[in-house]
């Protein structure tokens, strides 16, 4: 089963046939909602709503240690993270696909580890490369396949949120070396790693970082970009599901 966590965006699969709810308790508390499994271009899928119903939690809120253990739980051997982001660097402009390659994490007080202090032994996961590559492969085969325009590689920089960042933390955020900016990609990544699940970012820019846009940022301009974006996530969804399946 390949999971799919979806965030701002894209609330729903439309084309997720033989859906069913899977409701899944976990020691570390509720997952933000129900696991909705079904099958996406023939392939069993394990799909999760990062925010909830009615995208009702922030970013730091999400329990990201349940969300990972349910969906591994539901079955889900590989996992895809949908995710609404902003563009720093030229090229990534709002509406584009982007695959990322890499990421620096800013976000502080979240649940990080599964190794919290209990009777197991301390985890320490090689993160050199924080995305699996064979996964990302196969979205960036697929995007190409479909005629979409996905940047093959970018440094996501995660913040804490639900404030969106200043002028001056963006420049630093570039000086860093981030190309794209967003609040949920750690530490669902590490967690994912822990787990021993393959994981993978398909991140779409709604909306240039503060300082890169012309003027104020608004959910209306937010949000037109995401209606064209989140349609193309979904199409490479549907073309990689199949070569993601057989991966696993």
């Amino acid at each position: 089963m390949i999971g799919i966590i979806a965030g701002t965006g894209l609330e729903e699969i439309e084309d997720l046939q033989a859906r069913r709810e899977l409701r899944i308790a976990t020691p570390y508390g509720p997952p933000s909602g129900p696991i909705r499994a079904g099958e996406l271009a023939g392939v069993p899928v394990a799909f999760l709503t990062r925010h909830g119903c009615g995208h009702a939690l922030p970013p730091h809120r999400i329990n990201y240690r349940a969300n990972l253990f349910a969906l591994k739980q539901a079955g889900a051997r590989r996992i895809v993270a949908v995710a609404a982001v902003g563009g720093i660097t030229a090229g990534m402009r709002p509406g584009r696909l982007v695959v990322p390659s890499q990421l620096i994490d800013y976000t502080w007080g979240r649940d990080h580890t599964f190794s919290d202090g209990g009777a197991s032994a301390v985890m320490h996961v090689d993160f050199t490369d924080p995305y699996c590559e064979p996964t990302r492969a196969v979205l960036l085969d697929a995007a190409l396949a479909a005629g979409i325009d996905a940047a093959r590689d970018g440094v996501y920089g995660a913040t804490q949120g639900p404030r969106l960042e200043t002028a001056a933390e963006i420049t630093r955020m570039e000086r860093d070396g981030c190309d794209i900016v967003g609040m949920t990609g750690m530490p669902e990544a590490a967690l994912a790693r822990e787990l021993g699940i393959p994981y993978a970012c398909c991140a779409v820019v709604a909306n240039w970082a503060a300082g890169r846009s012309t003027g104020p940022i608004t959910m209306e301009t937010i949000t037109a970009a995401l209606a064209g974006g989140m349609a193309d996530v979904m199409r490479l969804l549907s073309r990689a599901a199949p070569s993601l399946h057989a991966m696993s």
